[in-house]
């Protein structure tokens, strides 16, 4: 496979951004080699400058559900630019969608948008800790919630890709007020708690984690957390970044049936456009500036582009309920396929798998949380992300990432990747 040009903008990039990609996980660090840079995609498929095609489980981290250049979203994205990319001032179309997304979330009164994931979640706990008047929060290791100081302690994802433990930058203060502990680990919750008795004012948690592999909450775990935050008056945040409107219609309270207090929002509500948005009933958003006194702010907030995108994309899914059940079947044949390869390749493996989300991990034993992600063979899921990358399957460059399926893949796209993984483990065993 000829990279050449890849090679030479890699090159090239390095004199003028930092680390030559503009979010770290891109550079391959993790996996090795450099990275591949992109020029388009359409459907399942990712096409490089040099002119390769590759099938994608990245999908823009999950955004594409129904497959890159989708052409209602392309259209609409068009035909709203020609009013202007930007207002900062209030638009129809910003009411349009969050209605939409009320009508897919039974528990959310009042909704606002702000511009990525990060945000969100970072608005989402400065609302509880102004709802409730406390000032501590609990978080999991591995658990990543975006790059704002309160959750660069113990994160996922990019901080274990990088085996960054502690980040310059962020004071002691802020490291003071967040507590953390294992995922799935609930005894360890109720001892934080136990610790710091009227003092917590949030749980923040990816109910279905995607940056340590897809990682399952055990049965009971969730319902415990809901129950902990009730006892104890504090607000339980679910960060839907990566599961809001994948998992169902619902998100990950529709497929887990827990609900959260305050739920955060980004990936597909922008269809690939910077997004977020954060919600809650009424009781907790009326604390929110304009109506009180926890302030949030963002000219970009409900940008037109990034509102007409994600508002085609949720309304396609909601009118086409049974896209969720194909995605289903596709994830449980990959899964499937998957599974017989490596029992046949005789190598130790765990795969986690959820609706669309699915990952693999080199390991003799089950992967629950952060400390068991990474005793894998995350050295041999390395080697298999460039086997699998040189056959034409463009996987998360890292071992701590879950695979995202999109409704666009084929039936003949996921036999090509099931292959490509018995010729990868054949070559790399």
């Amino acid at each position: 496979m000829n990279i050449s040009k890849s090679e030479q903008l890699f090159s090239r990039a390095q004199s003028s951004i930092p680390g030559g990609v503009n979010s770290p996980v891109r550079a391959f660090k993790s996996v090795g080699g450099n990275p591949i840079f992109l020029k388009s995609a359409k459907g399942a498929y990712l096409y490089d400058v040099d002119g390769n095609r590759y099938i994608d489980y990245i999908n823009s981290w999950g955004p594409m559900i129904l497959g890159h250049a989708f052409e209602p979203v392309v259209e609409a994205i068009q035909k709203k630019a020609a009013d202007s990319t930007s207002f900062g001032a209030p638009t129809e179309l910003e009411v349009e969608m969050a209605e939409l997304v009320k009508s897919f979330v039974p528990n959310v009164d009042l909704i606002r948008m702000v511009s990525s994931g990060t945000e969100a979640c970072m608005s989402a706990l400065r609302l509880a800790r102004g709802f409730t008047g406390r000032n501590k929060f609990i978080k999991f290791e591995g658990c990543y919630h975006g790059h704002a100081d309160s959750f660069l302690v113990k994160a996922g994802s990019g901080m274990a890709t990088f085996n960054i433990q502690t980040v310059p930058g962020v004071t002691g203060g802020v490291s003071n007020d967040t507590l953390t502990c294992g995922y799935n680990d609930l005894e360890a919750v109720q001892q934080l708690f136990a610790e710091n008795k009227g003092e917590i004012a949030a749980i923040i948690i990816e109910p279905v984690a995607g940056n340590m592999g897809c990682i399952l909450p055990q049965p009971g775990y969730l319902e415990g957390l809901r129950r902990i935050c009730t006892e104890e008056g504090a607000l339980l945040i679910f960060d839907e970044v990566m599961t809001g409107f994948r998992l169902a219609p619902g998100g990950a309270q529709e497929r887990l049936k827990v609900d959260a207090d305050i739920v955060t929002y980004g990936k597909v509500i922008g269809a690939g456009m910077p997004v977020g948005a954060f919600g809650a009933r009424k009781e907790i958003m009326q604390h929110i500036a304009p109506l009180g006194s926890v302030y949030q702010a963002g000219t970009l907030s409900g940008n037109p582009l990034a509102m007409i995108a994600g508002y085609t994309l949720m309304k396609h899914l909601k009118e086409n309920p049974r896209i969720y059940t194909d995605l289903e079947e596709k994830s449980a044949y990959l899964e499937a396929g998957l599974q017989r390869v490596l029992e046949a390749a005789g190598t130790p493996f765990v795969i986690n798998h959820l609706g669309s989300m699915i990952s693999i991990h080199f390991s003799d034993h089950p992967v629950k949380d952060f400390a068991t992600a990474a005793s894998a063979n995350n050295a041999l899921f390395n080697k298999f992300f460039h086997a699998m990358l040189n056959r034409g399957v463009y996987l998360p460059p890292s071992a701590y990432e879950t695979w995202f399926l999109s409704a666009a893949l084929s039936q003949e796209d996921l036999d090509t990747t099931i292959t490509a993984a018995e010729e990868s483990l054949r070559e790399i065993l």
